[in-house]
Parts: C-alpha cells; sequence; structure tokens
C-alpha cells in the first residue's frame, strides 16, 4: 500500500516534490536500523548525547573536507554520517521521553514555512539579501515570542564556534538588524583605526593590551570580509592548506637533498617556497 498521501491537494509543497515510496521506504529502514542498534550493540547501547557530541562536530568538518575537496562521493558518505547522529540524538531523546523524531521534523517544516513567508506566504522577492534579512526578523520576533522579555539577537550565535567564525556570525546578525557599516569604506577605516591602536599597544609593550588591540584588528577585518563577500573562516582555511603545501614541498626537497628544514638556512627555504609558488 502506498505510503504517500492519494490527494496532496491540501499539501503547502508542490505534488512534484513529495518523496516516491522507495525513498520513504530506505528512510525508514534507516530509522529502524538506529533503533535496532540502540538495543542490539554494546557500544551504541550505553552511548548518550554527552559522550557523541564531539562525534557530530567531527563527522560536520568532514563534510566540510569533502566539499572543499569536490569529493562527491565522499561527501555524499559524510552526510550519511551526519544523518546518522541526528537520527541517533533523536532515538536517545525518545527512549528518555524528552522528544522523538517526528517532533525534530515536525518543528524544522514549521521554521521552514514561517521563514519563507515570500514562498508558502504572500510576500514577494527575488533580492536574496531581503530573504536573509526577513529571515533574521522572523527568528527575533520568535524568540520575542518565547520569552518574557526581548532577547539578544546574538543569542543564535553558539559561542562554541570557532572564534572566526563566531565573529562572521555575529556580524551578520547584527547587520541584520541594520547595525553596520554603511560601505567597504567606513568598514575598512575601521581596520585602519585598529591596526594603529594594535602598533601603538606593541610599542607600549603592554602584552594585555596588544592582545586585546590584536583582537580587535581581527574583528575589523572579519567585518571588512563580510561586506566583501567573504567568508573569513572559509579563507584561513584556504589560507592553511596553501601554507601546508609549500612547506611541505620545502620539507620534500630538503629530504631529496638530503636535508632538512631544521639544517636549512632561511635563504634556501624562502627560494623553496616561492619555487612551490610558482609551480601552483
Amino acid at each position: 500500500m502506498s505510503t504517500l498521501p492519494s490527494d496532496l491537494s491540501d499539501k503547502i509543497y508542490e505534488a512534484q516534490f513529495a518523496e516516491s515510496d522507495e525513498r520513504l521506504e530506505a528512510y525508514a529502514d534507516f530509522v529502524a536500523i538506529v533503533k535496532q542498534l540502540r538495543r542490539d550493540c554494546p557500544w551504541d547501547r550505553e552511548q548518550t548525547h554527552e559522550s557523541v557530541k564531539h562525534l557530530l562536530i567531527e563527522e560536520a568538518y568532514e563534510v566540510v573536507d569533502a566539499i572543499e575537496a569536490e569529493d562527491w562521493d565522499e561527501l555524499a558518505e559524510e552526510l550519511g554520517d551526519v544523518f546518522l547522529h541526528v537520527l541517533f540524538h533523536s532515538v536517545i531523546a525518545a527512549e528518555n521521553g524528552r522528544f522523538t523524531l517526528a517532533d525534530v521534523i515536525e518543528a524544522e517544516t514549521d521554521k521552514l514555512v514561517r521563514r519563507h513567508p515570500h514562498v508558502f506566504g504572500d510576500d514577494t522577492t527575488d533580492d536574496p539579501d531581503e530573504v536573509a534579512a526577513s529571515w533574521e526578523e522572523i527568528k527575533q520576533q520568535e524568540k520575542d515570542d518565547e520569552e518574557d522579555e526581548r532577547s539578544s539577537v546574538l543569542n543564535g550565535v553558539p559561542a562554541q564556534l570557532p572564534a572566526l567564525l563566531r565573529a562572521y556570525r555575529m556580524q551578520q546578525k547584527a547587520a541584520g538588524v541594520g547595525f553596520d557599516f554603511p560601505d567597504h569604506d567606513q568598514a575598512w577605516a575601521k581596520v585602519e583605526e585598529e591596526l594603529e591602536e594594535f602598533r601603538a599597544a606593541t610599542a607600549n609593550g603592554d602584552a594585555d593590551n596588544r592582545e586585546e588591540e590584536f583582537g580587535d584588528l581581527l574583528f575589523a577585518l572579519t567585518n571588512y570580509a563580510r561586506q566583501a563577500d567573504i567568508n573569513p573562516e572559509n579563507a584561513m582555511r584556504a589560507a592553511n592548506d596553501k601554507f601546508t603545501r609549500r612547506f611541505q614541498h620545502i620539507e620534500a626537497r630538503l629530504d631529496n637533498a638530503g636535508s632538512s628544514i631544521e639544517e636549512a638556512d632561511l635563504s634556501t627555504a624562502d627560494r623553496l617556497w616561492n619555487e612551490a609558488k610558482e609551480n601552483e
């Protein structure tokens, strides 16, 4: 018997996007397997939200690695691992009477519909920036409705994010409610201001103030990057990868010559660095 409703006319989405029976069965099998693992596997059975939370972070980074490598087979596998963790946490929660996988799906479905009034409501726009701003406004209103006092726009940015990414997301949130430099020039002027303050702190030999001013400089650079449509986290990852490639080129060339990075002088290392740069 078909698991799809016979009449999709009352659904908010178009019938062409409904999943097939075959795909729904594959999903149901996946859920059933996770549930059985919780019952029959000694390792899976003893896990808690706390014991596996770090693995979810690791899997998310492996998804990012696959995307950057443009390895689509690997991406499919890593997305499956992330999906597994979503199911695993949902099953644990259901066992403890907290919520079910259906609750997770229904809540996210409702949120997607609410925050896309230009798709599922009467609003109209073709501007991605307007969509992003509307999303933040609706999200803020939802939080205010849930709490007695107005919540902060920044509350939705996890403190556990890497510092550079957290700065970027906070700035996005603030910009979404109008707290932003009006143009690139003023954002860059802030970078130059923070650079001068960092230089002054360095000249004064004040270690604590120097660290604070360096943080302000990074924050200002992150904000300028955001205005220039650059994700600083992605840019820093790319820079790290580039440094790794070029440094390992130096190591390999020196090793082939019977030397090492510890033994080489700076001019030799610099020459090999430039060689690696030219090869790219």
